[in-house]
């Protein structure tokens, strides 16, 4: 029987090469190549939104995935012919952690928080709450009040806070706690029938940490930060999952070991047979 693969790759700056590194030339059209394969099947892990997604695909002409984990872990789609059709066995999942609540129900309860203003209606959705939080809000302070407002409701939720340099404003995604990429990774390789040995998953960054960590074998591209490589590192050993850590170096296929060209050489690391798909037909 043919061994099937399941690729998880997160989008920005791991599949698509919008960091400061150099791209190799030949990566992305051996990534499509490989994702090309019957054997393969392809899902995004993004932060993104839906649109974002699509924006992506056709921006950087990126293979188009079987599945997209997106909305930081709070949808997941399955792709077909017919379009983009999310999974409700996801929804079911998470949704027992807001204890019957939704967006509108979350939102009323912070709404008398003076820091916090809602992010565009595209970046929500039925389980992400996102607001926008000036820099110079007392952040600890306002999250002290939220998981306040959250425990005495008995809604289990994630606040995950980052900044947007290009503001500069501060980012708070309320979510699910179930709903993080390492979760929906796990639903999805459960439901499609998949085990640790015949799924990889890439990544680049901090919010990667808990796949990258995990027994999920994983790699981390070469472009990621010499402090995000640490961190793995380090936690991986803490948790002795370093044999599930690929660290790409560069050199495979006389490629960099960015962005596709990592996720390449992290494939072939855990299963050597896979380098004869990573072909382009002429």
């Amino acid at each position: 029987m043919t061994e099937r693969l399941l690729i998880c790759t997160d989008l920005d700056r791991t599949l698509l090469p919008n960091g400061n590194a150099p791209e190799s030339a030949p990566a992305r059209a051996l990534f499509a190549a490989l994702a090309a394969r019957p054997e393969v099947l392809l899902a995004y892990v993004s932060g993104r939104h839906k649109a974002l997604v699509e924006q992506a695909i056709a921006e950087y002409e990126l293979p188009r995935p079987d599945f997209v984990i997106g909305d930081v872990g709070t949808s997941i789609y399955a792709i077909t012919a017919e379009g983009w059709q999310e999974w409700p066995q996801w929804i079911a999942a998470i949704a027992p952690d807001w204890a019957g609540r939704e967006h509108a129900d979350m939102r009323r309860m912070f709404g008398h928080l003076a820091d916090l203003r809602l992010q565009e209606s595209a970046k929500q959705n039925r389980f992400k709450l996102s607001y926008y939080v000036p820099i110079e809000a007392g952040l600890p302070r306002l999250m002290a009040a939220m998981r306040g407002l959250l425990g005495e409701q008995g809604i289990r939720a994630d606040l995950i806070y980052s900044v947007d340099e290009a503001g500069p404003i501060g980012l708070l995604d309320v979510l699910p706690a179930s709903a993080t990429k390492v979760h929906a990774i796990e639903f999805l390789m459960r439901e499609l029938g998949f085990g640790i040995e015949n799924t990889v998953f890439a990544g680049d960054s901090g919010n990667d940490l808990p796949v990258l960590i995990s027994p999920i074998r994983s790699v981390l591209v070469a472009n990621a930060s010499a402090d995000v490589r640490k961190e793995a590192q380090e936690l991986a050993a803490l948790r002795s999952t370093s044999s599930a850590l690929y660290l790409a170096k560069g050199g495979f296929m006389g490629m960099n070991g960015n962005y596709s060209a990592g996720i390449l050489e992290g494939v072939a690391h855990y299963l050597p047979h896979t380098q004869q798909w990573m072909k382009i037909n002429d």
